[in-house]
């Protein structure tokens, strides 16, 4: 058994005035390599803080976050923005894609911080967007694609660094229900292809894709079980 992702005891915790609110109670949680994982639970259930931590984009208050056997708990800014740059493809519900710039160079984007040279990054870039079927729209700008090849952008920026895990925050909120199936299909095919994938959502239809769904509540694990795959 090989783990992405190992973590221990985790807390997190924020100030509120006066007030210490503890969101995160004492995590345990362990990803195998190639695992494919819904991470569910009401609004206040500590999911959207504990993907901040499994993105390295924040620290816990307590406990150990091991990635690829890296105990990422207690590094700095600098060194975590390093690790996400090269171990976490981010996929969001809101694309978050540069305006003025073409899918090929917001796909490129992330090997620019890599120090990928201009050479490396175009076929790199054209390769992902071959494989998220945008083959004919690298030299458009977001304004000039529909809400689901944006979303297929967003897929091919997350993968084009070849990352440990991709981690997509309700990555269907924005989009209509047959566009939905559209961009669930290709991450099932993410997975197919051995990336690791762990999806935010409170959507029981997005769930069903995995294969294992965590359900928070109240910054518990409440449940962690396997899936009946759809076929």
């Amino acid at each position: 058994m090989s783990l992405v992702i190992k973590i221990r005891g985790i807390k997190r915790d924020f100030p509120l005035g006066q007030e210490i609110v503890k969101v995160l109670k004492g995590i345990d949680l362990d990803i195998e390599v190639g695992e494919y994982v819904a991470l569910m639970g009401p609004s206040g259930s500590g999911k959207s803080t504990l993907m901040n931590l499994l993105g390295c984009l924040d620290t816990p208050t307590a406990g150990t976050y091991e990635l690829n056997g890296h105990d990422v708990s207690n590094m700095s800014d600098d060194e975590l923005a390093e690790i996400r740059n090269k171990e976490i493809g981010f996929v969001f519900q809101t694309f978050n894609l540069l305006p003025r710039t073409t899918a090929l160079e917001n796909v490129a984007l992330p090997m620019v911080y890599a120090g990928a040279s201009k050479a490396e990054r175009k076929v790199r870039a054209e390769e992902v967007l071959k494989d998220v079927g945008l083959a004919d729209r690298m030299d458009h700008k977001p304004n000039q694609l529909s809400g689901g090849q944006r979303q297929r952008v967003a897929v091919g920026r997350a993968l084009v660094n070849k990352p440990s895990i991709i981690l997509a925050d309700e990555p269907t909120g924005n989009l209509d229900s047959k566009t939905s199936l559209e961009i669930m299909g290709l991450f099932d095919a993410i997975h197919a292809a051995g990336n690791t994938v762990i999806l935010v959502t409170h959507e029981e239809e997005v769930a069903e894709h995995a294969h294992r769904v965590i359900r928070l509540r109240d910054g518990m694990v409440e449940s962690d079980v396997k899936n009946k795959v759809l076929s």
